[in-house]
């Protein structure tokens, strides 16, 4: 079993729904437990800024899905839901991102999946959704999520007053 944190993320078409869609197609999978929802977050964009802020919070699962299993996994939720890639961290409908696994895994560098994220240390739009559902993860070089919260950039985070 793994214990993993996914990282969702939403810009386009009703993006409080798309986030709630994912959520609810990933818990629907027989191999996979929530252990915990985040709140919901808005965020300026990460990359242009040309596009509609973003919704995001992150999940805790539980799943005997390998860390690859799990991608493909969470790569046909996003086909489902309608991901068009159109530039590099442009608006996009849904995003699903391994963020950290524990246990055995806890890295992870293949070309098309890379474990902790590359990026998940330095966004707050990950970090404090992150932090409020596993204050206590141990990342594979012994610091925590909360540790890393002080050198990140800054995403004009917002904390949402709705339910996951």
């Amino acid at each position: 079993m793994y214990k993993v944190l996914i990282g969702l993320g939403s810009n386009l078409d009703t993006p409080v729904a798309q986030v709630k869609n994912a959520i609810t197609r990933i818990t629907d999978h027989k191999a996979i437990r929530l252990l915990a929802c985040s709140s919901f977050y808005e965020s300026l964009p990460q990359g242009p800024q040309d596009q509609a802020n973003f919704i995001n919070a992150v999940i805790c699962i539980e799943t005997k899905l390998d860390p690859e299993a799990l991608l493909e996994f969470l790569q046909s939720i996003e086909q489902q839901q309608g991901r068009i890639k159109t530039r590099h961290w442009g608006e996009r409908c849904i995003d699903l991102d391994i963020l950290f696994i524990e246990g055995a895994m806890t890295q992870l560098n293949l070309p098309h999946l890379i474990i902790p994220h590359p990026h998940a240390l330095t966004r707050d739009f990950v970090l404090i959704p992150a932090i409020e559902i596993a204050a206590d993860w141990v990342l594979p070089d012994g610091s925590t999520l909360q540790a890393a919260l002080a050198a990140c950039l800054k995403h004009d985070l917002k904390k949402l007053a709705l339910s996951p």
